[in-house]
C-alpha cells in the first residue's frame, strides 16, 4: 500500500474537524472520540488526507500558535473562492489577505488563518495560464 497524508497538531481535532467542515465540503474518513488530547481524526479535501492529532505534551505533540503561525500552509483550489472565503470568516477565522483577483494568471487567490495557528491559502482558477506564460509574465513584471 502507498500513499501520502498531511499530518498536522492541533489544540482540539474534534473542534476543528466542525470548523473545517463549515469551510470545506470534508469527507470524514476516521473521527475517534477519546477525552480531549487522545482524540484523531482524518478527513479528506478533494482525494487528499490531512491527519489530525490532539495536542499531547506526553507524546511530543505541539500545536501551533494562533499568534505565531507555521510556515507550513494548505493551498486549497475551490470552485467558488468568495463563497468559501466567506464561510471561513463568518466561523471565525481571520482574513491575512482578501480575495484578490490576478487576471493576468487566470486566478483568484485568498489567505486566512484559523483558530487553530494554521493558515489556507484559497484559489480559483478561471482560466489556464501555462507555466510558460506564467514566466514571461513574472519576467516583465520583474522588468518593471
Amino acid at each position: 500500500m502507498t500513499g501520502v497524508e498531511i499530518d498536522m497538531v492541533v489544540t482540539d481535532s474534534l473542534k476543528a474537524l466542525e470548523l473545517y467542515e463549515e469551510i470545506f465540503e470534508i469527507q470524514r474518513v476516521e473521527v475517534t472520540d477519546f477525552p480531549k488530547g487522545e482524540n484523531e481524526v482524518i478527513f479528506s479535501i478533494y482525494g487528499v488526507n490531512f491527519h489530525m492529532l490532539d495536542e499531547n505534551p506526553t507524546f511530543g505533540l505541539k500545536a501551533p500558535n494562533p499568534d505565531e503561525p507555521n510556515t507550513i500552509w494548505f493551498n486549497i483550489t475551490v470552485p467558488d473562492i468568495n463563497e468559501t472565503f466567506s464561510k471561513a470568516i463568518r466561523v471565525g477565522c481571520t482574513e491575512v489577505q482578501p480575495v484578490t483577483e490576478i487576471p493576468d494568471f487566470g486566478v483568484s487567490n485568498a489567505i486566512f488563518s484559523d483558530v487553530f495557528g494554521y493558515q489556507w491559502m484559497l484559489h480559483q482558477v478561471h482560466k489556464e495560464v501555462s507555466f510558460e506564460e506564467r514566466m514571461r509574465l513574472f519576467e516583465e513584471k520583474r522588468g518593471n
